[in-house]
């Protein structure tokens, strides 16, 4: 457990230990602080794997750096990048397609579709 975290948790456990709305954000916190360590990890090894991929040739009297066409040099990053935006989606965007009211107004509109057939044969 963190100092901060701990601090907290010995200050105000006693408060919130019963407060299910303080667990709820406390477990989106870590998810996304553990989101960011993901992303932080990503850019640095793959910032890393393609400066290492990068060959330097001298031509006359200057540089001309060859890599950047090969395909080896960024597959790791675009499959890691895959993995990295599925825990996004995972993170930040489950309710982009299914809202928290979404099945509440898709129940209520197959309801009041029911209700008008039901009307119009009587």
């Amino acid at each position: 457990m963190g100092r901060y975290r701990r601090q907290m948790y010995e200050e105000y456990g006693h408060e919130f230990s019963n407060d299910e709305s303080f667990n709820l954000a406390y477990k989106k916190v870590k998810r996304i602080k553990g989101f960011y360590s993901h992303l932080k990890v990503y850019i640095i090894v793959n910032v890393i794997i393609i400066i290492s991929n990068l060959n330097r040739h001298y031509i006359g009297n200057h540089f001309e750096l060859r890599g950047f066409q090969d395909w080896e040099t960024y597959s790791t990053a675009f499959y890691w990048g895959i993995a990295l935006v599925i825990h996004a989606f995972t993170v930040f965007g489950p309710d982009i397609f299914f809202g928290k009211d979404w099945e509440q107004k898709k129940i209520q509109k197959f309801m009041d579709r029911d209700a008008q057939n039901k009307n119009k044969w009587e």
